[in-house]
């Protein structure tokens, strides 16, 4: 069997990986569990991703963990979620410390339970001058209350006179955004067969390469995350050009 990661380019490799991790409730029903039998069985692929990530050194990788449509879900599996989120952080915390990783929080953070966010907010305050790589949860997000929040801010800015509609670009909108630290999103992934976006990032994906794989999240081992950098370096990335413009 081939060592995957042995096969990777390094001098090719995203900066920014995302992940939407879906496919834990049908995980479960597929085993006669209910849906929280799935989120908790979970936490080895996200070890597993980061982990990966971490070996073969891309700088920033955001899992889509809580969306904030996903507080319409019954509340028996959001509270699960919480109290699963917060467990992760308690158990999790040291070892993201040890690996030299920076934890980052985007999403509307006031809206999670004092808890959680508390050990967030510590995890985060802990790993502030980590230089290893940055994890970012996306909590409690949703691009397009991003990008609202984006315009709101910038209005406001141009009603207090602060800048003019002249100054408003790329790199001012950016500058609002909860992401505005990181690079823009290389690579999109997408597990359990599901081909949309479900509200992720919706601006930072706009020359992303996308990967829908069948894989169901509780299943997505380190080598199905090398077999998606392999399949992104295969991949001829334009943006916007020809490809004799790129070879010239």
């Amino acid at each position: 069997m081939k060592d995957l990661k042995t096969l990777i380019n390094k001098d090719n490799l995203p900066q920014h990986v995302a992940v939407i991790m879906d496919g834990n409730g049908r995980w479960a029903k597929s085993r006669g569990e209910e849906r929280t039998y799935g989120h908790k069985n979970a936490i080895t692929a996200v070890r597993n991703v980061i982990n990966a990530c971490n070996e073969v050194h891309i700088p920033y990788l955001t899992l889509y963990t809580f969306s904030s449509e996903n507080w319409n879900r019954p509340k028996e599996e959001v509270d699960t979620l919480m109290n699963l989120l917060s467990e992760t952080l308690l158990l999790e915390a040291e070892e993201i410390f040890s690996k030299g990783l920076r934890m980052h929080v985007i999403g509307d953070v006031s809206t999670l339970p004092d808890l959680v966010k508390d050990q967030l907010l510590n995890v985060v305050e802990l790993t502030k001058d980590n230089k290893g790589g940055n994890l970012i949860l996306a909590l409690s997000y949703g691009s397009q209350k991003e990008i609202l929040k984006a315009v709101k801010e910038i209005s406001q800015e141009v009603k207090e006179g602060k800048i003019s509609a002249e100054d408003i670009d790329e790199k001012c909108f950016e500058d609002h955004l909860y992401t505005k630290d990181f690079p823009q999103v290389d690579l999109m992934i997408r597990t359990s067969g599901e081909v949309r976006i479900s509200n992720f990032l919706l601006w930072q994906i706009a020359y992303a390469e996308l990967q829908f794989l069948d894989v169901l999240w509780p299943d997505f081992t380190k080598d199905t995350f090398f077999q998606c950098i392999l399949d992104y370096q295969n991949k001829e990335r334009r943006y916007g050009k020809t490809s004799d413009q790129l070879t010239s």
